[in-house]
């Protein structure tokens, strides 16, 4: 063994040892055994930072847009209440949810799909009888299992796509790991969904546990030709009994009825006054398809403001624009010169703010901060008053919608305080389309090899950002940084493991003392080495780290390496023994109420389903 080999696996292990230990960030790691590579001149200054700009790196920040593109608009949520049924048994909407969940996650990023659906996973425990940890494990491991199948379903597939163009075997294209990963996706999910769950234990959760602000009120007006029109007010809640949304009130020309009964059928233009919970509005609202009363933008007789207030008009006629949905702009040039920063935040009003006794037409909320109050929280019984005219109190609670800036301003005005920030969508049904197509569109370009993969998401991030299906300031806050550092710091470390002929010393080792020659347990030593790795450690780093090693032994055998490839890729997508090596399982840690030990009952179970049924299938669908 030379220098240079001893010194790159001290380096190996010591990052290893420092990812097991937990203390420091996975992106702190590698970019530490980065530069003590390039101290070390293991990996030249000038390439120490070209894993930026490699493909796999750029097209793991692109999918991540385009599933925040997905999950802003509404098309997951739209999705969801399409396919998941609402009176079937504990298996069938177990099997419907984790499926929908491995389904989602080849298209998207599968920790995106995990975010997604876990709302609705909570929310159906409660129907199921089960306890939320109980769904959401496996819906986490459906996630994670989809993820194996398609070229974007996670990035380790995306690395070792990227390590077989290097070693001059071209990419692997769209679905060239659809015909092993989607085997052992549908077996692993079929599994899960009607024995696996029984195992998971049922622990108290700590779901509900933060600020809970109650049930808001807010107005939703019928659409002409909507699905609601000639429905009962009774059949109306019984499509929207899910969310936990009531119906308080109706408005009908102008007359408010108040606790109208049930039987009255529902008009075009009606207003009703819902009840809900401010994270079940957005399903309410998807249900029908109709919008808040409040976030229309006519005047409602606030008029324009004349009392000095003029150098807020400008942001107020933006805003405006931005949240105009039904009205014909004739200004072409303010309607194309919408705010991208419009967001919805909830306000506490304190004994002393100024709005106490004030609605928000007194306010001229609209006209001089471009606001828009779409919902009231207030404790005890609900307000009989219209949103608009509705004098406010100390201790309401409101959703107000706007730019930033002016929110702040508002803030400031006002001397109320803004409660802990929390992700709320009002669900947009023409946007969540234009996000789909963009997201499928990318899709169908990388099928058809029309253009790389980096490209054509590249592209389908401009057309998200051209069409504001994301907003231009959650552009970069929705890429996963650390994740992205981590990518690109690990694809030099590895490339040294190349350069120094490390990577092919292990690989002989493990050829010949564990494999003994022998292809197919050289095949599988490869896939368990790296499921183990994946379960204590970040599976983008292990799938860096045994690609150069995959291919190492594949040379050393003189058998195709595209088997040993795709077992680093399948190997990797499976980390089910612990909380720590894939994010959708340290997601569900809390709010399933689990400890470390409570996963590898399950995922044991799992991984030895993965193992049995991929190394039959590698050595048809990748013949050696």
């Amino acid at each position: 063994m030379t220098g240079s080999q001893l010194l790159i696996f001290t380096i190996l292990a010591a990052m290893m040892a420092l990812f097991l230990w937990g203390r420091f960030r996975h992106d702190v790691v590698a970019l530490a055994a980065l530069l003590t590579c390039v101290i070390t001149g293991l990996v030249p200054a000038g390439v120490a930072f070209a894993g930026f700009s490699h493909p796999a790196v750029i097209t793991v920040a692109c999918v991540l847009v385009l599933s925040q593109g997905l999950r802003n608009t509404g098309a997951v949520d739209w999705l969801a209440r399409s396919i998941l049924p609402r009176d079937a048994g504990r298996m069938t909407t177990m099997l419907a949810l984790i499926g929908l969940g491995a389904a989602l996650s080849g298209f998207m990023n599968n920790v995106g799909a995990m975010a997604l659906l876990m709302p609705i996973a909570v929310q159906l425990s409660g129907r199921l009888d089960l306890t939320p940890g109980q769904v959401l494990m496996p819906l986490a491991f459906g996630t994670i299992l989809g993820g194996m199948t398609t070229l974007v379903g996670t990035p380790p597939n995306l690395i070792v796509s990227g390590f077989r163009e290097e070693a001059g075997l071209g990419q692997f294209a769209m679905f060239d790991f659809a015909p092993v990963g989607v085997v052992v996706a549908a077996l692993g999910v079929l599994f899960v969904a009607v024995i696996g769950w029984r195992l998971v234990p049922a622990r108290k959760s700590d779901v509900g546990d933060g600020f809970d602000t109650g049930a808001y009120l807010t107005e939703v007006r019928i659409p002409e030709k909507g699905k609601a029109v000639g429905l009962t007010l009774r059949d109306f809640e019984a499509e929207i009994e899910d969310s936990g949304a009531q119906i308080i009130g109706l408005v009908r020309n102008e007359v408010r009825i108040t606790a109208p009964h049930g039987g009255r059928r529902i008009h075009a233009g009606d207003i009703l006054a819902l009840q809900a919970n401010v994270d079940a509005l957005a399903e309410a609202l998807s249900v029908f398809g109709i919008k808040l009363e409040e976030e229309k933008t006519s005047s409602d007789g606030e008029g324009e403001k004349t009392d000095g207030a003029s150098k807020k008009t400008s942001q107020a006629a933006k805003a405006e624009t931005a949240t105009k949905k039904d009205d014909k702009a004739e200004d072409t040039d303010e309607s194309d010169d919408r705010d991208e920063d419009i967001v919805l935040r909830e306000l506490a009003v304190l004994p002393g703010s100024t709005i106490v006794g004030r609605s928000s037409s007194d306010l001229w909320l609209r006209t001089r901060y471009g606001l828009n109050l779409l919902a009231v929280s207030r404790e005890g019984r609900p307000p009989q008053a219209r949103l608009r005219n509705l004098k406010l109190k100390s201790g309401d609670l409101l959703l107000i919608q706007g730019p930033v800036e002016m929110i702040a301003e508002f803030i400031k005005d006002t001397g109320c305080v803004p409660l802990g920030e929390r992700e709320l969508r009002i669900p947009d049904k023409r946007m969540a389309v234009i996000a789909g197509v963009i997201t499928f569109g990318a899709v169908g370009i990388v099928t058809l090899g029309l253009l790389p993969a980096a490209v054509a998401f590249a592209l389908g991030v401009l057309a998200s950002m051209l069409l504001r299906t994301v907003p231009l300031r959650r552009i970069y806050t929705s890429i996963d940084w650390p994740i992205i550092v981590l990518l690109a710091a690990l694809i030099p470390v590895a490339g040294a493991m190349q350069t120094t002929g490390a990577a092919d010393q292990l690989a002989r080792f493990l050829v010949e003392t564990i494999a003994q020659g022998n292809p197919v347990a050289a095949l599988a030593v490869v896939l368990i080495t790296t499921m183990f790795l994946s379960d204590v450690m970040n599976n983008a780093a292990t799938a860096a780290i045994l690609c150069p090693i995959a291919l190492g032994i594949a040379a050393t055998l003189g058998v195709n390496p595209d088997s040993f490839l795709m077992a680093v890729a399948i190997g990797a997508s499976c980390a089910f023994l612990t909380p720590i090596g894939h994010q959708n399982n340290t997601l569900i840690l809390g709010p399933g109420g689990f400890r470390f030990g409570d996963y590898w009952r399950l995922g044991l179970l799992v991984e030895v389903i993965v193992v049995v049924v991929s190394i039959p299938l590698l050595l048809i669908v990748w013949p050696m």
